[in-house]
């Protein structure tokens, strides 16, 4: 399935771009950041496990076992803080 990816704020830079188009095997969120972890390089650095990130699917914040559809939007952010 093709889903569109947008970075944010650290991960943005860590990546080097805001977003791009992907095709992907990954069922869920949980195997798609995996699946971009295995990458390397800026996406292993910004979206390994251990690390918080936030993410959201077709805009409405979810967790890791949500399930992707095709045509999906996905976006991964650090956690934010306020004060």
């Amino acid at each position: 399935m093709r889903i569109q990816l947008r970075y944010f704020a650290s991960i943005r830079e860590a990546i080097g771009h805001g977003s791009e188009t992907v095709d992907t095997e990954a069922s869920t969120l949980a195997a798609l950041r995996d699946e971009l972890v295995a990458r390397g390089a800026g996406h292993a650095e910004a979206l390994a496990r251990g690390r918080a990130v936030r993410v959201s699917l077709n805009q409405t914040m979810a967790d890791e076992s949500a399930s992707l559809q095709d045509g999906a939007e996905v976006a991964f952010f650090p956690p934010v803080t306020g004060g």
